[in-house]
């Protein structure tokens, strides 16, 4: 098996391995949900980041733009404004 993360001991990443395995389905979706609310928060820091004048219903429009396509987004939520 090759390794996950390089930067890991073998041994600790067998356990680390072991104990997903061993999670409920319950906390592996707890963990799922944890993964995501991590994603979007650094998204939306990038997103802060890029447009430093955006209010925060912006941000959400543009994160929700980022996670679901500017397709969807725009049917959805309403297009973007055009200032940045």
């Amino acid at each position: 098996m090759s390794a996950l993360f390089p930067d890991t001991h073998p041994k600790m990443e067998a356990l680390q391995i072991k104990l997903w395995r061993a999670a409920s389905p319950t906390r592996k979706m707890q963990m799922l949900a944890q993964l995501n609310q991590s994603a979007r928060l650094l998204a939306l820091a990038g997103l802060r980041s890029q447009y430093p004048q955006a209010g925060e219903a912006e941000l959400r429009r543009r994160l929700a733009g980022l996670l679901l396509g500017e397709e969807i987004a725009a049917k959805v939520y309403g297009k973007l404004p055009d200032a940045k």
